[in-house]
């Protein structure tokens, strides 16, 4: 059964966080021009995705992961006015092949910009883990709603009957989040310890400079602050 999960509307506080944030230096300038692919299979330089503006950029798993959809799906209830109003770009990156993308946005409704690295290239140059770790400070994704089992069987089951039957990346790589730009500068990053050490939106959000949060229950509104 899935487990009832609240609205996430608190505040981000020192002692709320428990995240890495990157040292000032910390910057993209070695993946800066690795190639993302659009739905269509066109080749993107990574630096155009925050050369102009800052950016929240959300590394998932694979499309396959229960997690990783429950988690877009969240990220879908972002008003796109939300975003221009502070000036924020939000983007999503997946690790399949570009052909994945199309299927995936309309799983989970997700409006936002997305693009694929099939190569894991920028995963590993990030330097984001390949296998699980269950540690004290790894925190229990609040958008992840389904338990362990079922959304274990939801992704086998959508693997077999998935036109293309493959596993949509690979099942050991984990994903997290970046705010970046404008330029190459990293204001924020959160590597994930496993598949359910997601950043809670509503943090990045904040992190990031948007001044509206909006509340991820059944029904998407936007909660001013």
């Amino acid at each position: 059964m899935a487990e009832a999960v609240s609205p996430i509307t608190r505040q981000v506080t020192k002692e709320t966080q428990g995240f890495w944030t990157p040292p000032l230096e910390y910057r993209l300038d070695d993946v800066e021009d690795c190639l993302i692919y659009d739905r269509d299979g066109v080749p993107v330089p990574f630096k155009k995705l925050y050369q102009d503006r800052k950016t929240v950029i959300i590394f998932v798993r694979n499309f396959l992961c229960y997690s990783c959809k429950e988690y877009v799906e969240d990220l879908s209830k972002i008003p796109r006015d939300a975003l221009e109003h502070a000036d924020i770009r939000l983007v999503v990156i997946g690790q399949s092949a570009h052909r994945h993308i199309e299927p995936f946005c309309s799983l989970t409704s997700y409006p936002h910009q997305i693009y694929v690295d099939p190569e894991r290239i920028i995963y590993q140059k990030l330097g984001m883990k390949r296998e699980e770790e269950y540690t004290e400070s790894a925190h229990r994704s609040p958008h992840v709603k389904s338990g362990i089992f079922m959304g274990q069987l939801k992704s086998i089951w959508r693997a077999m009957t998935s036109p293309a039957f493959d596993f949509q990346g690979d099942m050991h790589q984990q994903g997290g989040a970046v705010i970046a730009g404008p330029g190459p500068r990293v204001h924020f990053a959160h590597f994930d310890a496993n598949h359910l050490d997601h950043m809670p939106i509503a943090w990045l959000l904040q992190l990031a400079g948007v001044h509206q949060t909006v509340d991820f229950g059944n029904k998407p509104k936007i909660v001013h602050v």
